[in-house]
């Protein structure tokens, strides 16, 4: 039998216990008050046998309990992050979710719908970032700063005639009903027809080909009424990663060339030599689009003179500068002549424009730039939304297993099917793309098929036919989601979630792209808990409306002069 006292004793720790207010973790509560009553700190009435011991604990004791009882308190207390209006993100669990109106403080932690989504417990879960904006940034950025303007010179400011651009440009522009500047053009045009090398780093789908391709035409086309001897040599090359890329810049700057008589062929890699050979047997084009595999071929057989050369346009920047293709493009830079300052590109002998562009700030662009040219000669244009999850896009993010996928694929097509949109779904193994095509074969969904893995034949016009809208399914590998126009596009899908913070800025970029109809939509399935980190980063950056983390943001060792010019 226990004594009277150490009842007491046991029930009063108890429950401090229970109310998680004891105010020392190194000693049990138990001990820890036997220790006080030896001590006098605790007075016992006198006891008879029908009466029970009495505990009073000293007032500085209790202020004690009850301060740590209130720092407790508010430090695990919710912060309701739902008002009344539009919501921001929208998860299975209501109390995940998070209102526009409401922004996270800068020392506030957001209380993620994907916290635990490594557990095999959250199959099933889910959370939406909805748009907050009907048109895409870099257009409602344009139409913010002409009302700032002012109504009169709105009409001066949006239009490609106020670039002083020429006028036969310009009507080509109108043709294609192509009217009004993004704020990357309005940017990039002015600098490089004013002679400077320019990185262009702007989102996906801000229209950067017209913004580097029309003042390329624009000045080729002054050579042209300049030029007393007839010697046509090649004037502009525009290296790009991929085939499908280089048959679409081809086709614009065709389009846009077409009034002037200029002179555009395109060289892809897979086709061997001989193919080459066939696009410089009727002489030099003023702009060739190329692969640098294919154009590093022409170089070797002295098929092409860049001697001569005014403009070299490296497209899709973060790819061109990764390990695939970095050592191809040191070796053409190497072998042209890039003007180190804006007094190189004119006189007698110009040297050429250095023009880099890219939807994300390519890494070690400092280290190889430097070797070809002065970083300081290099303006940066960079747009305000660099690196920003678009916001007039939907993305989705669902944790499923890896079995129930193409159910719920099918599922996603089957509710657009009546929208006649396209949709793109990426896999990260070519693998995986023919594998799911036959299953969607079987349950009669009818789709084409894009992987780098495919013969040089083979590919060719498939992604050309999934633009004109002969079919609405494209399945396909990361090759698809590098600057390839994708206006009809309204649902990309993540079927493999993507690896890399760029791939899914890339990804995601397929939908919502100017002169496209909507935002669009991205629906992503999280399988393994190794995509949970890249997944709970994205949503961060959502719920506070901040770039993704760990993405280049500058040059790196950029040299002082460096000029920098950021679209507002």
């Amino acid at each position: 039998m226990h004594s009277a006292k150490t009842v007491c004793l046991r029930l009063v720790s108890e429950q401090l216990l229970r109310k998680n207010c004891y105010p020392s973790r190194s000693l049990s509560p138990l001990v820890y008050f036997q220790a006080l009553f030896s001590s006098g700190g605790v007075r016992q009435s006198s006891p008879t046998a029908s009466q029970p011991a009495v505990i009073r604990i000293p007032r500085h004791m209790q202020e004690r309990i009850e301060n740590v009882r209130q720092v407790k308190d508010k430090s695990f207390a919710k912060v309701p992050t739902v008002r009344p209006g539009r919501l921001l993100i929208k998860s299975k669990n209501p109390q995940h979710n998070q209102s526009v109106s409401y922004t996270l403080g800068k020392f506030e932690e957001p209380v993620l719908a994907s916290k635990g989504w490594k557990s095999s417990k959250s199959f099933g879960d889910y959370f939406i970032i909805n748009s907050t904006q009907d048109a895409p940034p870099f257009v409602s950025d344009c139409e913010e700063e002409s009302k700032k303007a002012g109504r009169e010179r709105a009409a001066q400011r949006r239009t490609f005639a106020s670039l002083h651009l020429c006028t036969e440009l310009v009507e080509t522009l109108q043709s294609q009903n192509i009217t009004h500047p993004t704020s990357v053009q309005m940017q990039t045009i002015p600098r490089l027809l004013q002679g400077h090398n320019v990185l262009c780093a702007a989102e996906t789908g801000s229209g950067k080909t017209l913004a580097y391709l029309l003042p390329v035409i624009h000045k080729l086309h002054e050579m042209q009424l300049e030029a007393v001897h007839s010697e046509q040599r090649m004037q502009a090359v525009v290296l790009v990663p991929s085939r499908e890329l280089a048959e679409q810049v081809t086709s614009v700057a065709r389009a846009m060339g077409q009034p002037f008589g200029l002179q555009v062929k395109v060289v892809g890699g897979g086709r061997g030599i001989g193919n080459i050979k066939a696009a410089f047997c009727h002489g030099q084009p003023h702009i060739l689009v190329a692969t640098p595999g294919a154009l590093l071929k022409a170089l070797w057989r002295r098929l092409v003179d860049l001697s001569e050369l005014r403009f070299m346009v490296v497209d899709e920047a973060d790819t061109m500068f990764d390990p695939s293709f970095v050592n191809l493009l040191e070796k053409i830079l190497s072998q042209t002549q890039v003007a180190a300052s804006l007094a190189e590109t004119a006189g007698p002998t110009p040297k050429a424009q250095l023009v880099v562009v890219g939807a994300t700030f390519p890494g070690g662009v400092g280290e190889l730039l430097s070797k070809v040219t002065d970083l300081g000669s290099l303006v940066t244009v960079k747009s305000r939304m660099l690196h920003y999850l678009m916001p007039h896009v939907k993305q989705t993010f669902l944790k499923v297993r890896g079995c129930e996928k193409v159910l719920e694929l099918h599922q996603a097509l089957k509710e657009v099917e009546p929208e006649k949109k396209g949709v793109l779904v990426f896999c990260n193994a070519a693998a995986t793309v023919n594998w799911l095509g036959y299953t969607l074969e079987e349950m009669g969904v009818r789709h084409m098929r894009l992987q780098g893995e495919m013969p040089a034949a083979m590919r060719e016009g498939i992604f050309q036919k999934f633009q004109k809208g002969h079919i609405d399914v494209l399945l396909c590998t990361d090759i698809a989601s590098r600057g390839l126009d994708t206006q009809r596009v309204g649902l990309v899908v993540n079927y493999d979630f993507p690896e890399s913070r760029t791939d899914y800025i890339h990804r995601a970029g397929r939908v919502g792209r100017a002169g496209g109809s909507g935002g669009g939509h991205v629906l992503s399935f999280v399988t393994h808990p190794w995509d949970v980190e890249l997944v709970q980063n994205i949503e961060t950056a959502a719920r506070r409306r901040t770039c993704l983390p760990g993405m280049n943001k500058e040059i790196h060792k950029p040299s002082p002069k460096t000029e920098s010019q950021e679209i507002k």
